[in-house]
């Protein structure tokens, strides 16, 4: 696996606080109950597109969006720390002459941001990430493939939701879970996880099976 392909949210960072935050600002603005605890949490993940949809009228998710990121970009951004590990992951993948690559659901612009905020940018051969016409998991990761012009033998995906897992087997490439983040391992099982890292530290040792 030359090219390593990582989600952000609940992968690298766990951003829950700032995320949740800026959920509960955005329904607040919209005039809107604040979802339960559960909903909120499974809206970490998926594409703001998608998860608004769910719970506010159709005309309603434009505002939303534009009012969570707005929220996000001046406050939630900051409510983010690095997992345990990540950084001696990332610095042992380099020396191993990895490239590794950010592929996430979250606004591309916010994602470049986090990540020099983070000072992990440097790690990363691209950092891509939702845009208005490209926002689903398989969408960013097709662009991060036409950048790499990487071989789909050499890729994983490492991501901790079954929408990494559903985006990497959509255009042909391995996936791994990662249970330290927000997901489920059943949900990662379901939607074809190759393998699962139970922390960081395991992370390589599972890439050396592939």
């Amino acid at each position: 696996m030359k090219y390593i392909f990582f989600d952000l949210d609940g992968t690298l960072v766990d951003s829950s606080k700032g995320i949740k935050a800026s959920f509960a600002h955005t329904f607040q603005r919209l005039g809107q109950k604040i979802p339960g605890e559960s909903v909120i949490d499974s809206f970490i993940g998926p594409p703001l597109e998608v998860s608004f949809a769910r719970v506010v009228k159709p005309e309603k998710v434009s505002n939303a969006i534009d009012y969570y990121r707005q929220y996000y970009k001046e406050e939630g951004i900051y409510g983010v720390k690095l997992y345990t590990g990540i950084l001696e992951l990332l610095e042992g993948l380099k020396q191993r002459g990895h490239s590794l690559y950010i592929t996430t659901s979250k606004n591309e612009a916010t994602a470049l941001q986090m990540a020099e905020n983070l000072k992990i940018n440097s790690y990363f051969t691209g950092i891509f990430g939702s845009l208005p016409d490209s926002y689903h998991k398989a969408d960013v990761i097709k662009r991060a493939l036409k950048d790499s012009q990487a071989d789909l033998s050499q890729v994983v995906i490492i991501g901790d939701t079954k929408f990494d897992m559903i985006g990497g087997k959509e255009v042909g490439i391995k996936a791994m879970g990662a249970l330290w983040g927000f997901g489920k391992k059943e949900d990662l099982l379901a939607n074809g996880a190759d393998c699962l890292a139970e922390r960081p530290q395991a992370v390589l040792p599972l890439l050396s099976k592939f």
